[in-house]
């Protein structure tokens, strides 16, 4: 008979408040994962954001500012006109209707 190979777990105790059991609770439940898993995956999901070198949208970080004191003030709201515009302005030749 092959036996698997034992693995080490060490018990924590953690407190959590009315509002967090009820949260791993209905998380347990909805996933049917025990609450020791859910606590384990949660761990794993805040470690990979928190010990990551870049996290998610530090990409964005790149373009804070690149456009200055020129960017029009209604750029969120119209920016696929803007996109359009910015287009056209770089094509070779214009294009037929």
């Amino acid at each position: 008979m092959v036996r698997k190979a034992a693995r080490v777990r060490e018990p924590i105790q953690v407190y959590v408040d009315r509002d967090d059991r009820a949260l791993l609770e209905a998380v347990a439940a909805r996933t049917g994962l025990p609450r020791a898993e859910v606590l384990r995956r949660g761990l794993r999901a805040f470690a990979g954001q928190v010990l990551a070198e870049r996290g998610p949208g530090s990409s964005l970080e790149a373009l804070i500012g690149v456009l200055g004191d020129d960017a029009p003030r209604d750029l969120a709201a119209r920016h696929d006109e803007y996109l359009v515009k910015s287009a056209r302005g770089r094509r070779a030749r214009p294009r037929r209707r």
